[in-house]
């Protein structure tokens, strides 16, 4: 298995495939761990998010010519693994005692 860089998610959305195409929906991404400024819009310095309905990706814009080579794109099979996994533990039964 090869790990590659993402853009950080602090928002799980939706994913679903129609048929035709794969929605990528709710997602909020943030930067990636190296942070660099390929991603930041050069006059406002905002984040935006590139989707790719036809091959189910989401991501980051990149600025820098060429486009980026810090990070990719979150595929929707990894997503819909961020979600199943957030489901099994939403599900878990684990008590904690009271502290102290």
């Amino acid at each position: 298995m090869t790990r590659t860089q993402k853009p950080s998610v602090f928002q799980v959305g939706r994913v679903w495939d129609d048929g035709n195409a794969v929605v990528v929906s709710g997602w909020g991404l943030g930067l990636c761990v190296s942070a660099c400024a390929c991603h930041r819009h050069p006059s406002a310095g905002n984040l935006a998010i590139a989707e790719d309905q036809a091959q189910g990706l989401i991501g980051l814009v990149s600025h820098r010519e060429g486009g980026c080579d810090c990070c990719e794109p979150w595929t929707a099979d990894e997503l819909s693994a961020v979600v199943r996994d957030l489901q099994v533990v939403a599900g878990l039964d684990a008590p904690e005692p009271l502290a102290g």
